[in-house]
């Protein structure tokens, strides 16, 4: 009887305990469901909640003119028995290093050393594209009046020296038929881009029969079959113009029915290059038109004519790219935040260097006379749409 009240006794103690075990893991589930009612795990998907659309991708870009390497910059470069031109663009590149894409216009072919010649005929020093490289750039034009300036072999040295750039998009020149139509697509914020570079010539110097692959010299049929081979692959297609009449304010008759026949395509942003002087912004429906960035380094300070330092004032044009994805997969591109920021190649003589100063640092220093230039060249930029911001100086 005492060995039965103790079994009896141990029984109903383990049963304690196990209801006790199991108060605890229902009161603590019970907490734990109260705690964390208004939580998402978590490693755990909220399958009640709905993805959200339109989806919105975005990309910023600028975009700048001519890097045109006169010999005098070239001089001021020296160092070490090769060029340093980085420090020509100490005032811009964290300016430039907050976009995403970062577009200028390589005006003149690299040559090698010992074989560097200037005006009227380039073959310039490398160093210039490690500067830019540097500074942030990373989308190329190629083509221009001076890109055959060294014929075939000019070509080939610029081509190797930007074929190794693997996250630089660049256009304009190419070695074979294959590689002309073979179009570089790059991928950013899941927005795909392509630039097509063209020239209206290379100088009066012909391309060899066979070979005009290596400078993309504008037609109209030219440009329709390299935009039809892309506008359904990309987002965004830019079309790099090497157009117009050097030192002109104004776009010719030539670059506006050539910016509607481009925009006709479906191009999304038409950038200008060539005349060394700034010309109008417009749009041309959906299509950002931009006619002339001017120089974005040269040594063309002297420039002047119906307006002060022609040659010495470029700018910086930017703008931000939406991409909106829809539910069903289709999406479309808007361009957005349109701003214009003006620059300025400064010369010191006596210390021998350049700067590339933008209006929005801009001070006296640099140029005396700053708000009587930045207002000339603000009335060139709005002329066809006074909408167009133009940034003020510091």
């Amino acid at each position: 009887m005492a060995k039965l009240k103790k079994k009896v006794k141990k029984n109903l103690i383990r049963l304690g305990t196990l209801l006790l075990l199991l108060i605890v893991i229902i009161g603590g589930s019970l907490y734990y469901k109260e705690f964390n009612k208004d939580k998402t795990p978590i490693d755990t998907p909220n399958k009640g909640e709905k993805e959200k659309y339109p989806q919105e991708y975005n990309l910023s870009l600028l975009m700048t003119g001519d890097g045109l390497i006169h010999n005098k910059l070239a001089i001021y470069a020296e160092e070490n028995g090769g060029y340093n031109f980085k420090p020509y663009l100490s005032e811009i590149k964290d300016y430039v290093q907050k976009f995403d894409l970062a577009y200028y216009n390589q005006e003149t072919p690299f040559g090698t050393p010992g074989n560097y010649t200037f005006y009227p005929v380039f073959s310039v020093p490398s160093e210039f594209g490690d500067a830019m490289l540097d500074a942030g750039f990373n989308m190329v034009s190629l083509a221009s009046n001076h890109a055959f300036d060294k014929k075939e072999e000019g070509v080939l040295t610029s081509l190797d020296y930007w074929q190794k750039q693997n996250d630089v998009m660049y256009n304009g020149m190419a070695s074979s038929e294959e590689e002309k139509s073979n179009y570089q697509i790059k991928e950013k914020n899941n927005i795909t881009y392509a630039l097509l570079s063209y020239t209206y010539g290379t100088n009066g110097i012909n391309l060899p029969a066979g070979k005009e692959y290596l400078v993309s010299v504008y037609s109209n049929e030219q440009a329709e079959k390299d935009i039809l081979a892309l506008r359904d692959k990309v987002d965004v297609l830019i079309v790099a113009m090497h157009w117009g009449v050097e030192y002109q304010l104004e776009p010719t008759v030539t670059q506006k029915e050539q910016a509607k026949f481009l925009a006709s395509l479906g191009v999304d942003i038409i950038i200008g290059n060539h005349p060394h002087s700034l010309q109008p912004i417009e749009w041309l429906d959906n299509t950002l038109v931009i006619y002339s960035l001017g120089n974005f380094i040269s040594n063309q300070i002297e420039l002047y004519n119906s307006i002060g330092y022609k040659g010495a004032v470029g700018a910086f044009a930017m703008v931000d790219i939406k991409k909106e994805v829809e539910k069903d997969q289709t999406s479309s591109i808007s361009l957005h935040n349109l701003n214009v920021d003006l620059i300025y190649t400064y010369r010191n003589e006596n210390e021998k260097y350049y700067k590339v100063i933008p209006f929005s640092r801009i001070n006296s220093t640099y140029l005396k006379d700053y708000e009587q230039v930045y207002n000339d060249y603000k009335s060139v930029i709005q002329k066809y749409d006074s909408s167009i911001n133009v940034l003020p100086p510091a």
